[in-house]
């Protein structure tokens, strides 16, 4: 461990503030969760786990974040992360990957035992996903682009190439921006299928409210899913416990912070 590492372990220690990961029924006894901010040692705008490595954070900082919330998580366990790109592709890892390592894509799949994989969000939609029976695990990022671009798709195709039975698949969508915190123009509406209407509701002018929870959860479903648990928390509006990009935008705020949700085998 490296001198500013121990020091950032010290300074846990004297804390009481603990890793508060969320977990979802749908997810039962796999290890999972959804960090929120609490427990972490970033300071400033982005105090608290941040987990993100583009958010201008101590990379020491980043890396004790990480440690807290495996160890919250799958103690002993590796972690697998994507570089993000609001993109359809789903991956499968077999070992831990960080860093410049990172596959270019918006979710992982694994059947290895002690590899937690995981994204992060600000916003877009986290998603877990997990076939017990079949010791199948994922996580997703879908923001809206993503979502219609079909990553929810894929990342249930690619479960399924590695054993995983679609039905049995139980999905759970961690914290998003909610449809009342997220006012969208017209030109995102027209990205949509016209069957999407019910997911936008009018707002001020010709702003409209994108439900962008709600249509993971319907994606998921019209794809097969088992079991789909929307956890209903909202990322903009709850700024003591989440990041909200939206919200640090709104602020004039030079960067914001990235919440993770990971999941794993024991």
């Amino acid at each position: 461990m490296s001198r500013s590492a121990a020091a950032l372990a010290n300074r846990w220690n004297e804390t009481d503030a603990p890793v508060s990961p969320i977990r979802a029924d749908a997810l039962d006894r796999i290890p999972h969760g959804f960090l929120t901010r609490e427990g972490g040692v970033s300071t400033g705008p982005v105090a608290g786990l941040q987990f993100g490595m583009g958010a201008g954070d101590d990379p020491a900082s980043v890396a004790e974040n990480r440690r807290r919330a495996v160890a919250s998580i799958l103690p002993g366990a590796q972690l697998a992360m994507p570089y993000q790109v609001h993109s359809a592709d789903a991956v499968v890892v077999e070992r831990p990957v960080e860093g410049d390592e990172r596959p270019r894509a918006d979710a992982l799949v694994t059947a290895v035992p002690g590899l937690l994989v995981g994204v992060v969000t600000a916003d877009c939609a986290p998603v877990l996903l997990a076939d017990r029976k079949a010791g199948v695990v994922a996580a997703a990022h879908a923001g809206w682009r993503g979502a219609v671009g079909g990553i929810l798709e894929a990342t249930l195709d690619v479960m399924e190439s590695v054993g995983a039975r679609r039905a049995d698949i139980a999905c759970a969508i961690g914290p998003s921006i909610a449809q009342a915190s997220y006012e969208v123009g017209p030109e995102m509406r027209s990205e949509f299928a016209e069957d999407d209407g019910r997911f936008f509701a009018a707002g001020k002018g010709d702003r409209l409210h994108f439900d962008l929870e709600g249509f993971v959860a319907a994606r998921l479903r019209q794809a097969g899913a088992g079991v789909v648990q929307p956890l209903g928390l909202d990322t903009y509006t709850d700024e003591a416990r989440f990041y909200s990009f939206r919200r640090s935008t709104h602020r004039g705020e030079a960067d914001y912070g990235r919440q993770a949700a990971l999941i794993g085998l024991h």
